[in-house]
């Protein structure tokens, strides 16, 4: 017989229930995603998305973003105003429903008063945002009278009551977030900024406004002026133009649109010069960064239209290929917008769209639309297919140069490359690999780390800059081609990440111009060709230390020159008194007498009792020991991980930077020249 199961206490006074907004405040990642900066951020898109679903309803023509002095946002609209009135169910007014209860709002009714189309998260936005805040004020503007009520953490704090009278129409919600819920509850008006000029590019005509009245601004801040109007006619015509800004352009933005049974499809597109391509996908205005079926539309519709019409024009002859997708991507901008009634998104950040019917209402536009267009305009359709033909001998060039790489590889029994200094362990999971500048550097870092777990490759030099090569021209500069047989993972569209051999892949350059030079080279490389080690969090950049301050026998690493200052300032130090500083030989003096126990050691411990900073010009003056304590040790090391959460401001910045046009470059390094600390000429 078997034995009796064991008995426990679990039964219905185990069943947690959590009433009203209490599961937020339990779980805020489920509903925004993190409580870190980008979920603080989400919760002021949830009220501006509440905004735009009027403005595609075509009620609302203008929205104002306000961040206060006192660490609250509010944002305020001329739509039609929440309801007020009480709900015939609930005995509540419509107003304290919406946002104090999950799955409430015009998004879920069935008549012709709610939203045919909308964003937002599926109707919890607001309830979700007053959830996570320490206050809420909610204006509604209607019937020539303001309504107002005020909430805490969810919860009304004052019945609703009427303050007045008015000729405004709209709502305005002010809300301050909850410091117990974020880490951080400072808004960043260039992140808002970013966002607000996506959603007046994608609702043409709406005018959407953001106003700084903080008296205390962010660094990043700083760089902008306190207010900013986005207006845009040209839709999402002129976002492809802005996408392209620094870019070199391939003819004039192509744009059209269509309502068909299964929603609404708007595109415009433009190609470059560029190798990459950049196309971005919306739902209800909601960012698909994950794309879905509307985006698969899209990609087939364009290859199967350009390779009719290169056959129909000559172009392509009888017995060549096809353009494959990655030919007619090349160099590619293009922004994706469709509207349906009922979104089907994967996840609760609305990463993808779930709806396959999207896939044959784009497909179905781009092949009428698109074909049009091309035969309307033969001058810009034999330039596209141009470049298109370019991109694809460019791809079996490449395709040569990469299985030549591998195929060396395979007859050198896949040789890692010489100067690669491996670690012990094969545990991938463990391993780490230092990218390190010069020899110098990489000498150091050899003698000072740990063989079991880390592995150093030291690069000769700048690498090139991918962002104006192609990848046979890459593969061809055996710095990088050195990288790829490190990373084990291969390169194009043989990459197998099952491969990687190292966990975290650590940027170790020195902290002067020439080592962020080739910092940035080197994230050019990984984010073109390798973004999903990137998103997958592999990607480091080391922070060695600025400053060693001694005093006697107590040391200080310091980062900035901030940080500089604060050390000497606890060190008893008087910044402005030369002599209680050693310049370096009489620092380089005591570290011999410690040593050596000289005869000079009396004078030496006299000066020891002043101050020795030494300035780190580059990591090879560092010892082994002294790179091991303050970069590459995993107990006391600084990193960064590098991350991409605006994809489309960060192609912006490396298009901009390491793109072939010099006016742009020009512009932002005249924008921000103020801003740059630490500038070694």
């Amino acid at each position: 017989m078997p034995s009796s199961p064991k008995k426990d206490a679990y039964g219905a006074g185990q069943i947690q229930v959590l009433e009203g907004l209490e599961p937020v405040r339990k779980r805020p990642g489920m509903y925004i995603g993190s409580t870190d900066t980008r979920g603080l951020h989400h919760c002021v898109y949830e009220i501006v998305d509440n905004a735009i679903d009027e403005a595609m309803g075509g009620y609302c023509t203008q929205i104002i973003v306000v961040l206060h002095d006192d660490g609250s946002v509010s944002v305020d609209d001329n739509g039609r105003g929440i309801p007020v009135d009480m709900h015939p169910k609930l005995k509540r007014p419509a107003l304290e429903i919406v946002l104090t209860t999950l799955h409430a709002g015009g998004k879920f009714g069935g008549d012709d008063s709610g939203y045919k189309v909308s964003g937002g998260l599926h109707g919890v936005g607001s309830s979700v945002v007053n959830a996570l805040s320490i206050k809420m004020r909610a204006e509604v503007y209607r019937e020539g009278k303001i309504y107002v009520q005020e909430y805490s953490r969810g919860k009304p704090t004052t019945k609703l009551t009427v303050e007045g009278k008015t000729t405004k129409c709209g709502t305005m919600i002010r809300f301050t977030p909850d410091e117990e819920i974020f880490d951080t509850t400072v808004f960043s008006m260039d992140m808002l900024m970013t966002r607000l000029r996506q959603q007046a590019y994608l609702t043409r005509g709406v005018t959407i406004a953001i106003l700084d009245e903080r008296k205390v601004r962010p660094e990043e801040d700083q760089l902008h002026p306190r207010l900013y109007r986005f207006h845009f006619e040209g839709g999402i015509s002129a976002y492809v133009l802005h996408l392209n800004e620094s870019k070199e352009r391939i003819g004039t933005p192509i744009w059209f649109e269509k309502d068909t049974d299964d929603g609404f499809v708007e595109i415009a597109l433009q190609y470059t010069k560029a190798f990459q391509e950049h196309v971005v996908s919306f739902a209800n205005n909601i960012h698909t960064s994950e794309g879905g079926h509307h985006l698969t539309g899209f990609k087939s519709a364009l290859t199967r239209t350009i390779n009719a019409y290169a056959r129909a024009q000559g172009f392509l002859k009888e017995k060549e290929e096809n353009l494959t997708a990655d030919d007619v991507r090349e160099g590619l901008t293009a922004v994706i917008s469709v509207r349906l009634k009922e979104p089907q998104f994967e996840g609760q950040t609305k990463s993808k769209l779930g709806n396959a019917e999207m896939k044959t209402a784009v497909e179905t536009v781009v092949n009428e639309k698109l074909a049009e267009y091309l035969e309307e305009h033969p001058g810009e359709g034999r330039d596209i297919v141009g470049k298109c033909l370019l991109a694809s001998r460019a791809r079996l060039a490449a395709r040569a140069a990469r299985d030549s790489v591998i195929r060396k590889g395979a007859l050198e029994g896949m040789t890692l490359p010489g100067k690669l200094a491996d670690c012990s362990s094969k545990d991938p999971g463990e391993c780490e690999l230092f990218i390190v500048e010069g020899d110098s550097a990489g000498g150091s870092a050899k003698q000072g780390r740990n063989r079991e777990f880390q592995a150093i490759l030291p690069l000769r030099g700048k690498i090139l800059n991918v962002e104006q090569a192609r990848l046979d021209r890459m593969l061809a500069n055996n710095e990088i081609k050195s990288l790829i047989i490190a990373l084990g993972i291969g390169i194009g569209d043989v990459k197998d990440f099952s491969k990687l051999r190292y966990d975290r892949i650590v940027i170790m350059t020195d902290a002067d111009v020439d080592g962020a030079h080739i910092r940035t080279l080197l994230l050019t490389l990984f984010y073109r060709y390798f973004p999903e080690l990137i998103e997958g969090g592999h990607l480091y950049i080391a922070q060695p230390p600025l400053y060693r301050i001694a005093k006697g026998k107590e040391m200080h690493y310091v980062y900035t020159d901030e940080e500089k200052e604060e050390t000497l300032t606890k060190l008893g130090v008087d910044l402005k008194a030369t002599e209680e500083v050693m310049n370096p030989e009489e620092a380089q003096e005591v570290e011999e007498a410690e040593e050596t126990e000289s005869e000079g050691e009396k004078k030496a411990v006299q000066k020891s009792s002043r101050v020795a900073i030494q300035r780190y010009k580059g990591l090879g003056e560092m010892n082994p020991e002294q790179l091991w304590d303050t970069t590459m040790n995993p107990q006391s090391r600084s990193m960064f991980r590098v991350t991409t959460d605006d994809a489309e401001r960060a192609d912006a910045a490396f298009s901009t930077l390491m793109g072939a046009e010099v006016a742009p470059r020009k512009k932002f390094i005249q924008t921000h020249a103020k801003g740059v600390k630490n500038l070694d000429i």
